[in-house]
């Protein structure tokens, strides 16, 4: 799971390539100012080309575990089932259990 990178206002001209690489590894930013959200850097990649703004940025935040399934597919300006149909194209998790918690609902189920 890929996770969200926050940097500063201030600390963008000491950090810029390491903000480039993430958006090149296709992963978002968040940049704040005192502490406060102030844009998210959004990479410039397939994902947005084929999707546009608001369902690159679900998929991402979603893939990131920042937002719920429910959350991701209100972004995205979709129903759940159109959000799941969505993810089914990509290579991101729709669940995302480590092998314990598989037991442990596994075992709640049965």
């Amino acid at each position: 799971m890929t996770s969200l990178h926050v940097f500063s206002i201030n600390e963008l001209s000491q950090r810029t390539s390491e903000l480039i690489q993430n958006a090149e590894l296709g992963r978002l930013a968040l940049i704040t100012k005192q502490d406060h959200p102030s844009f998210l850097a959004i990479p410039f990649n397939q994902t947005l080309l084929e999707n546009g703004v608001h369902r690159s940025m679900a998929l991402n935040l979603f893939g990131a575990g920042c937002l719920t399934l429910a959350q991701a597919a209100r972004i995205a300006n979709l129903t759940i089932y159109d959000f799941l149909d969505l993810l089914k194209d990509t290579d991101i998790p729709v669940v995302d259990y480590s092998p314990t918690e598989l037991d442990e609902e596994l075992e709640v189920g049965r």
